[in-house]
């Protein structure tokens, strides 16, 4: 990642890294925002499957074939320079009897509210040659989660035309709708816009197409070259300012860099400007199924991008107080102090959540508590941080009135109807809590890295205290802390094993699979050092690390299978905590080891991604398969995912700082093959900070005058 005090110029569109496959066999995802488009390597959206541009959790466009004298164009590459934006560049099919094509096709495309793609035609012969160009488009304008599980059905949209604009409109719902204009007016036909053109010899061809869809926000067309309109565009400015204002954090490494680069600018599209007029910034799950405002994934992402900056993170936090629980509402899991879980405005969204925002997830409500704690040590606004105190006290409430469902001190969930998720922890699939058995555990169940987060939120509440002047409830919060901590140990830790259970089923048993929930434990500080000392042995056992990263569980439990969503794969953000939580008991024989070899494989696994690591990828070792198996439905870009080097960095660097206190502590444990790694306009409040550092070193450290300096 770089940028300068002068305006950063965004990468042009003839230059930029391959698009990453994202995991979805070859597919290409453009995001920016609330909107994505899903494509082929050609670009073209094929019925039938699921690709298209979605807005608003809805999709308003199926079909986007481009055809060139009748025939598909062939693919020659396809460069991805922000994670907005795509240059397909392709031929037209050599003429019969003919070697060769002397014809070049590239679509520019950019995602922004809409989509906007510029198709240039060159002419390499010495002839002229004609050309019928065509572009065939449909919507369906079904929910996005139809799209997802195959349901979507085949339907068309109802079509006009009018003065060369092609209009697509919902026949269930008129409202919904997508308007087509071109710069080069077409025949328009339902369905298709058709150009009959003459490119001269040597010469170039070129139209705009835009499609925006009912409810976008509506701008004039932009002028001149495709390069001067990509750079004028709102997402580039976007992702300028936020280049402003990040960190610049580089090292020795290329590869290193590249994959910072591209966790910047994936990080940068990803974000969502809430609509209630106040402009905070807070970012989407993922695409390309989960665009949207998420407690858990958008709490620990912008935990992970405290790096980068702090307006991510209070944003973030602002906008789920503003959606926290008030009353208690079964249909979606509500719960008064409840940190939701998930908000969708698609048109089935009725019957997937029981309506627009779902609380259902028992993590989110103590990661609000820890990172409002973090946001204030890194510098954002105490005065900010104030505001938030009720939620963080509603968010406290909810986990001793509601989370701990049967008073044994322990935070359980069971969903409240039969539409809810059954289970509520980050893994969330039907099957992802299981014994060493492989049988399933049963509901109410009280996870191990829940208890941890408890823990830091009660910490992290004291520390609030602290640092407003209530010793009292200080004091209270840190008691009820240690009491946790306590009750953990003695009835999580299973020292036959030598791990902790991943789970207390609803019979108060022991759930004694190996995962790597417990490594959480670690990164929320709950393990004991003795426990500690145990648990790194077992997880660093081949049966839990792959080679690329750590298995979400260990590959002798009776559920493993490395092609599953949560029972054997490898998760970047999980491996990423894990590396946390390691470097937190650095002073434990083996945890400084095992984080540097977990991160190794797992910068390797970006690199052989194209340094985009997907949401998950498979977790078989790597000594069978030389690169990562990806996963057939990952999200990429992924938010926690697109985080998770930012997290390394923070680990090894060792950077803790306290900006009321005007200290920053740093443990630097840098590993050799990074080099020196540099952060240059790290901001910490209102001051500035630059610094390098090299191994156990710090090479140069610039701290502005009051601050000091503490090396561990």
């Amino acid at each position: 990642m770089s940028h300068s005090d002068a305006q950063p110029s965004p990468t042009p569109l003839n230059a930029g890294e391959p698009a990453g496959l994202g995991g979805h066999g070859g597919n290409v995802t453009l995001v920016e925002g609330g909107t994505f488009c899903l494509s082929d390597r050609l670009g073209d959206v094929e019925p039938g499957k699921p690709q298209g541009l979605f807005f608003r959790d809805a999709r308003v466009i199926s079909r986007w074939e481009l055809l060139v004298d009748g025939k598909k164009p062939e693919p020659l590459s396809v460069l991805s320079p922000e994670a907005f934006a795509a240059r397909f560049v392709l031929r037209r099919p050599p003429q019969a009897g003919m070697a060769d094509s002397t014809l070049l096709v590239v679509r520019d495309r950019l995602v922004a509210e809409g989509m906007h793609e510029v198709i240039t035609l060159e002419n390499m012969s010495r002839e002229a040659t004609a050309v019928v160009l065509e572009v065939h488009v449909d919507a369906d304008f079904v929910d996005l989660f139809s799209v997802k599980e195959g349901r979507a059905g085949g339907r068309r949209a109802e079509m006009t035309t009018a003065d060369g604009e092609l209009l697509l409109h919902d026949r269930a719902d008129l409202a919904r709708g997508l308007a087509l204009t071109s710069t080069v007016e077409p025949m328009v036909l339902p369905g298709t816009m058709i150009w009959r053109i003459v490119v001269p010899a040597g010469g170039r061809w070129q139209t705009e197409i835009a499609a925006l869809p009912a409810g976008a926000a509506q701008r004039p067309p932009m002028q001149g070259s495709v390069g001067e309109r990509y750079r004028a565009s709102e997402p580039v400015k976007k992702i300028q300012a936020w280049r402003a204002t990040a960190t610049d954090i580089t090292s020795d490494s290329l590869m290193l860099n590249r994959i910072l680069r591209r966790s910047e600018s994936d990080l940068g599209a990803l974000q969502i400007h809430s609509d209630s007029g106040t402009g905070r910034p807070f970012v989407a799950a993922g695409a390309p199924w989960f665009m949207t405002l998420f407690g858990r994934d958008s709490l620990l992402t912008a935990w992970m991008s405290l790096p980068l900056e702090t307006d991510l993170a209070l944003g973030t936090l602002q906008q789920l107080a503003e959606l926290q629980g008030e009353t208690v509402d079964p249909l979606v899991e509500e719960e008064p102090g409840r940190i939701m879980h998930e908000m969708r405005r698609g048109p089935a969204v009725g019957q997937v959540l029981g309506g627009q925002i779902y609380y259902g997830t028992v993590d989110a409500t103590p990661l609000f508590v820890m990172l409002l704690a973090e946001c204030l040590r890194w510098g954002a606004d105490p005065a900010s941080i104030a505001t938030l105190l009720p939620a963080a006290d509603a968010a406290i409430g909810w986990i001793t009135d509601f989370g701990d469902r049967d008073d044994d001190g322990f935070v359980e969930y069971v969903r409240a109807t039969d539409r809810g998720l059954i289970n509520q922890g980050w893994k969330d699939s039907f099957d992802g809590i299981n014994f060493a058995s492989g049988q399933l555990a049963q509901a109410p169940i009280a996870l191990c890295e829940v208890q941890g987060y408890v823990y830091a939120a009660l910490l992290a509440r004291a520390e609030l205290a602290d640092a407003f002047d209530d010793e009292p409830l200080a004091r209270k919060m840190r008691e009820r802390a240690v009491a946790l901590r306590t009750k953990f140990a003695e009835q999580f830790w299973l020292p036959q094993c030598g791990w902790y259970a991943v789970a207390l089923d609803g019979n108060k048993r022991q759930v004694d699979a190996l995962t790597s929930n417990a490594a959480h434990c670690l990164w929320s500080g709950i393990a004991t050092d003795e426990h500690a000392e145990i648990l790194i042995r077992n997880l660093s056992s081949p049966e839990m690390d792959s080679g690329f990263g750590l298995r979400t569980l260990a590959s002798n439990m009776g559920a493993y299978n490395p092609m599953s969503y949560h029972c054997g794969s490898v998760w970047p953000h999980d491996t990423a905590i894990a590396v946390a939580g390691l470097m937190r008991y650095q002073h434990v024989p083996g945890a400084i080891e095992l984080a540097t070899q977990l991160s190794a494989g797992l910068l390797d696994a970006a690199a052989a991604f194209d340094g985009r690591l997907p949401e998950l990828f498979c977790g078989f070792p790597r000594g069978r398969f030389a690169a990562p198996v990806p996963y057939p439905t990952s999200c990429s870009p992924q938010a926690w995912a697109s985080a998770a080097p930012l997290l390394l960095i923070r680990s090894f660097v060792g950077i803790d700082p306290d900006v009321p206190a005007k200290t920053l502590t740093v443990r630097p444990r840098v590993p050799a093959s990074w080099g020196i790694v540099r952060l240059a306009d790290f901001r910490l409040g209102t001051d500035t900070i630059d610094m390098e550092v090299r191994g156990t070193e710090i090479l140069t450290a610039s701290l502005p005058e009051g601050w000091e300096l503490v090396i561990e």
